[in-house]
């Protein structure tokens, strides 16, 4: 199963993504993980991304798309995966299908979880307070000027995956206001309905059935000759049988007149 979750901040895409994972043994994909643990690691995509991402610049979308093909390769990959955090933008989308393509995969399934924004402005002011009340530390995108911002940017970049998805087929809508649970097995079901109804896009993309050439019209097939239909001489040496056949009984064998001839 291949997912990824759309949804703006606060929306509660990472809650959902933790409850999949431990349901269907999926493997949660993080771009941003990604790239940090290809710069730890050294590799050339991680060195080609470390001063990009020591300056807080984006990477170049050939480059994250590189990284995600390099990691859904991996076994612990191959039962499934969820995106986290891409794409981003309707060309990273493309980019995606085509990475996809590429390996024989698309994507089972796209989740738009709908809020209502001013309502995560609320949810936010509660957190806050709620936070500071038991005398912890409050979280970096625990502030509603950063989550104006936020919100702002998913709208001019991410929310025309919405209908860039739909236009695939592959967008299944959510309401993520409901309880935590409530909207986990809304997820659920709506996975269900995606695989029920793709199920005969499968079968309508299987290979034709082998056609024959058609026949003049009017011209009737001409018949097989079977073994008993054919001609002795013929069935005789396909067989490989050297006897003589036995001679047919004239009539004046059989001691009967002959005809007179006419």
């Amino acid at each position: 199963m291949r997912l990824i979750l759309l949804g703006p901040p606060g929306a509660g895409k990472g809650t959902q993504a933790q409850h999949l994972v431990a349901k269907y043994g999926l493997v949660q994909l993080s771009t941003g993980d990604m790239l940090r643990a290809a710069v730890k690691a050294g590799t050339p995509i991680g060195r080609q991304v470390a001063d990009i991402m020591a300056r807080g610049a984006l990477c170049p979308d050939d480059v994250v798309v590189g990284i995600v093909e390099d990691r859904i390769q991996q076994p612990d990959a191959r039962k499934g995966f969820i995106l986290d955090g891409f794409p981003r933008t309707v060309p990273q989308a493309e980019s995606l299908d085509q990475m996809l393509e590429r390996h024989g995969l698309a994507l089972d399934a796209v989740v738009e979880l709908r809020v209502d924004e001013s309502a995560l402005i609320k949810r936010i002011e509660s957190r806050i307070a709620q936070t500071k009340a038991r005398g912890e530390k409050l979280r970096d995108d625990d502030n509603p000027e950063v989550l104006h911002r936020r919100l702002a940017a998913y709208r001019e970049q991410t929310a025309p995956l919405i209908a860039y998805y739909r236009r695939h087929g592959t967008l299944c809508s959510v309401d993520g206001m409901a309880p935590i649970p409530e909207v986990a097995a809304q997820i659920e079901r709506a996975l269900v309905e995606a695989e029920r109804t793709a199920k005969p896009a499968k079968r309508a993309a299987a290979p034709p059935r082998r056609r024959t050439a058609k026949r003049p019209a009017g011209k009737a097939p001409a018949r097989r000759r079977t073994a008993k239909k054919a001609p002795a001489r013929a069935l005789r040496r396909k067989t490989g049988d050297r006897r003589k056949p036995a001679r047919r009984r004239t009539a004046a064998r059989k001691g009967l007149p002959r005809r007179p001839r006419a």
